[in-house]
């Protein structure tokens, strides 16, 4: 038989964790993960020689741990003068031909006065027969006998409903300075476009980096220092100028244009 029904009754156990973890692998990626339940393995330095991992939920290709509990681990104390760097990982185990486990670990390094190096994990995949896989979760550096800031080293892997919302547009429009008509802005995620084909009541010659009533409204506006930037122009090449929007949502005006000149906006920027 060269197919089975994995997702089925057969009569009899037949499913297996490696068919299970080929399913995960499938549908979130074959890497390591955490996810993004419960405490997701937050890190607390409780002395120098001991940490508490909070509780959470990882998959490492495929293959799903969970730590429902806080656990704590020890780090062996360091030597005066000289560096070193631990990795906190979680450990997947095979012995024999089925039984399999996952614990969390912390991999010596090397004291060093120079220098230090990760020490070297178990990286051979389980899909290729690994009996022993070790996801890398934090590096902890020490320094002489100080256990210093532990850096994550694993990614967050975001539920399908955040997905869904940074793929979902939203619209909204902000009011074209000298017109009667609005700009349109659509956000994807933290992207923002604007567009508009709008025709000028009024004219504003040659102004410069001048303040206006209109503002983009929340949501759309950019983030941190940056500038969101519609460009406006006509055929003719007439009518050119540029809107600058803040943060906080200001906006200003730099160009040149004429009443009933028809004229075509575009801009893109970067959300907060």
């Amino acid at each position: 038989m060269t197919m089975e029904l994995v997702t089925g009754h057969a009569g009899e156990p037949h499913v297996t964790a490696a068919q299970d973890a080929a399913l995960h692998a499938g549908v979130i990626g074959g890497d390591d993960y955490v996810l993004s339940t419960k405490d997701r393995f937050a890190i607390n330095v409780v002395s120098a020689n001991k940490v508490t991992i909070a509780g959470g939920d990882l998959v490492m290709q495929g293959y799903h741990a969970s730590n429902d509990k806080p656990a704590d681990l020890i780090i062996t104390n360091g030597s005066q003068g000289q560096k070193r760097n631990d990795i906190i990982c979680c450990r997947y185990t095979k012995v024999g031909d089925s039984i399999e486990s996952a614990n969390l670990v912390v991999v010596k390094g090397t004291p060093t006065t120079g220098t230090p190096v990760d020490p070297t994990l178990n990286t051979t995949p389980i899909s290729q027969g690994a009996t022993t896989y070790d996801m890398a979760l934090y590096r902890v550096p020490l320094d002489g006998i100080t256990i210093g800031e532990p850096e994550p080293m694993f990614n967050i892997l975001q539920p399908m409903s955040s997905v869904w919302d940074s793929l979902t547009p939203v619209t909204g429009q902000v009011k074209m300075p000298y017109s009667d008509r609005h700009i349109t802005l659509v956000r994807v995620g933290r992207i923002v476009t604007a567009c508009a084909y709008i025709t000028l009541t009024s004219n504003f010659t040659q102004v410069s980096n001048v303040s206006v009533n209109e503002t983009i409204p929340e949501g759309f506006r950019p983030s941190g220092d940056s500038r969101a930037v519609m460009r406006g122009t006509d055929n003719s090449g007439a009518t050119s100028f540029y809107l600058y929007g803040t943060p906080e949502g200001k906006m200003v005006l730099h160009g040149t244009g004429y009443t009933s000149r028809f004229v075509g906006i575009s801009g893109c920027w970067i959300t907060a």
